[in-house]
């Protein structure tokens, strides 16, 4: 394999990440003024966006934090939202599991939804490629991604140190966990999983620390699974 195929399979996926810009942009500045305005210097925002590199986590976390929530807590939360990584990783191994161990330690730092998604549809559509032009790829998705979301966070923490507190941001964490979710409802079992999960957070409101979102998360993804497996069984189509 040459280097030329290496570069093309790079290039690739750069273009192919690209995109995902009119994303990374808005939210890495909205968590830069968030965490700011919750209190954090504007060197401990960009080092939480350098070693997590996980909006939703981040998002939690922070919400949690606001709280004055023991430490082990917001870790666990933070964690919880993050699972589906593990996934990603179990379903990244068979394709890119023979490389070099440096390089797939540096796949499982950049891997994030977008480097996964843009890999994964790749993969399976040239499954030819081989193991070195895999990482290449995935690199190039990641280039317009993870750069991005380091330097908006910190244009995000600039701004954020010069908004008056006053201004009480703190109302743009919900919302901007509303703009995730919503285009997530694509089938019967998201929307009973949502439905589901709103309706046990309600009671579940007075658990301390926001457990209760957990507790109701946990309900949610129960829901919809069975509401998978009815769906499956319904049409005739064995999990």
């Amino acid at each position: 394999m040459t280097t030329t195929t290496r570069k093309s399979a790079y290039f690739k996926g750069v273009a192919d990440g690209a995109p995902f810009i009119l994303v990374i942009i808005p939210f890495s500045t909205l968590f830069g003024i968030i965490a700011t305005e919750a209190g954090l210097s504007v060197f401990e925002t960009l080092s939480f966006s350098v070693v997590v590199i996980a909006g939703a986590a981040q998002f939690t976390a922070l919400q949690l934090m606001q709280e004055n929530a023991p430490t082990a807590i917001v870790l666990a939360s933070a964690l919880a939202v993050n699972l589906r990584m593990a996934m990603y990783s179990a379903s990244l191994t068979p394709w890119i599991g023979a490389a070099p161990l440096w390089q797939r330690a540096l796949a499982a730092y950049l891997t994030v939804d977008q480097s996964y998604v843009c890999a994964i549809a790749q993969y399976e559509r040239a499954p030819d490629m081989t193991v070195p032009q895999r990482i290449a790829y995935f690199m190039g998705a990641v280039t317009p991604v993870v750069p991005l979301w380091y330097l908006f966070t910190l244009v995000g923490a600039l701004l954020g140190a010069q908004v008056p507190e006053s201004w009480a941001l703190d109302f743009a964490i919900p919302i901007t966990f509303l703009a995730m979710i919503a285009p997530m409802f694509r089938t019967l079992a998201h929307v009973v999983a949502a439905f589901v999960a709103v309706a046990v957070s309600l009671p579940a409101v007075g658990i301390p620390y926001s457990l209760g979102l957990i507790v109701a998360g946990i309900a949610g993804m129960m829901a919809g699974a069975q509401t998978e497996l009815w769906l499956e069984r319904r049409s005739g189509v064995r999990p």
